[in-house]
């Protein structure tokens, strides 16, 4: 298992109200501080419950204590639910060097359902984030997690995404735990599906070979 590059180490999960990021985070954190790291963990949530941005920012330390809030412009993770929040994110807390696992899914806001808004072409979309980030990768969660029976658990398909990159140092063993400690008996069966389906999607990608320049 890899050491942080960084310490901290500066992880930001975003998405919009409902698809699960806190979640995640939650989950994420535990399995961080059952191996003796500090960790601090902020949600910021957008102006409607379901359907706002939501984003969680979690910074772990091998060493000691560190203030709650990641500076902007140094996330060396951003993991999003939805491409749009993939952007946004970038935006604030970005850099040359960030890099980015984005759920390629759109989750279409009110405003856009309405016909108020636009929401932005896809490929330009995908496009605006490779150019912002170090390294960027897209993977369909929302229909894998479809694909296992787990319809609701597209972030945990992320989550298992980022686990095997290699950039956390958190064990699949480890996270598999505190899903089956989070969930009830019905309910784990489900995520840890996810779980290990996110792993597997990404098996061909190594972000483990880079550094945080």
């Amino acid at each position: 298992m890899n050491i942080i590059s960084h310490d901290p180490l500066n992880i930001v999960i975003a998405g919009v109200g409902g698809q699960g990021n806190v979640l995640c985070a939650r989950i994420l954190g535990r399995a961080l501080m059952r191996k003796d790291y500090f960790v601090s963990i902020v949600d910021s949530f957008g102006s409607t419950q379901r359907g706002g941005s939501v984003h969680s920012r979690i910074r772990a330390s091998q060493t000691k204590c560190i203030e709650t809030v990641i500076p902007k412009g140094l996330a060396h993770v951003i993991v999003s639910l939805e491409p749009l929040e993939t952007l946004r994110m970038l935006q604030e807390y970005g850099n040359p060097e960030t890099l980015t696992l984005t759920n390629s899914q759109p989750l279409f806001p009110p405003e856009v359902l309405a016909g108020k808004q636009d929401y932005p072409d896809l490929d330009e979309l995908q496009q605006a984030i490779k150019e912002l980030s170090h390294k960027s990768w897209f993977l369909d969660a929302t229909a894998i997690a479809s694909d296992v029976k787990a319809p609701l658990a597209a972030n945990v398909v992320m989550l298992g995404a980022l686990i095997k990159t290699g950039i956390v140092p958190v064990e699949t063993e480890e996270i598999e735990e505190e899903i089956k400690g989070y969930f009830s008996e019905s309910n784990a069966g489900p995520n840890l599906r996810a779980f290990r389906a996110g792993f597997d999607a990404i098996k061909g990608i190594a972000f483990q070979h880079l550094t945080f320049g």
